[in-house]
């Protein structure tokens, strides 16, 4: 388990840098989009490695690591959506984005943490398709939770998918390094 975390923490300092980087770039641009166009990036994205997973031919040079970075970072901007709702200009300094990404991923390890207690550090032994496959099947509920304006009657709400998916995508980074 502490591998694990350590691990996790690299995968997500990557992203982070990332993350600060386009935010220095853009500024907080990605504050006006609404949840369902998070999704549909994140989809988009899940979409393209599933297709490099089961085409032989690229056409464009960027593999699946660039897009498991993106699901990972779309996910955070989804659940700082969640909390803070949309607004329609930009309103976040780099500082005060870095701050909520901190806050988000902080709560996501806990419950990879505690998953992975329970769970026996089963992910180990799964593979990359499989794992893009379950965050597909997460993006599909979730586009089914929007479409019913949020309400479920027995199943988690969609902060707990994109926390799962943004753990799928860290665990499918973690497995990408040890190849």
């Amino acid at each position: 388990m502490q591998d694990t975390s350590k691990q996790y923490d690299a995968v997500i300092d990557t992203c982070k840098s990332l993350f600060i980087k386009k935010m220095k770039d853009y500024g907080s641009a990605w504050r006006i989009l609404r949840l369902p166009s998070l999704t549909d990036q994140i989809f988009i994205k899940a979409q393209r490695i599933r297709s490099l997973q089961q085409n032989q031919v690229r056409k464009v040079d960027e593999g699946e690591v660039s897009e498991f970075i993106g699901i990972i970072n779309y996910c955070i901007m989804a659940l700082i959506q969640l909390d803070k709702g949309i607004v329609e200009q930009p309103d976040l300094s780099t500082e005060e984005a870095t701050a909520l990404y901190d806050e988000k991923v902080a709560s996501t390890k806990q419950l990879m943490e505690d998953k992975n207690h329970d769970y026996g550090e089963a992910w180990r032994d799964m593979r990359v398709s499989s794992l893009t496959d379950l965050i597909l099947q997460k993006l599909l509920r979730v586009k089914t939770i929007e479409n019913n304006k949020g309400k479920t009657l027995v199943s988690e709400g969609i902060d707990a998918n994109y926390q799962d998916m943004l753990n799928y995508a860290v665990f499918a980074l973690i497995h990408l390094k040890e190849e």
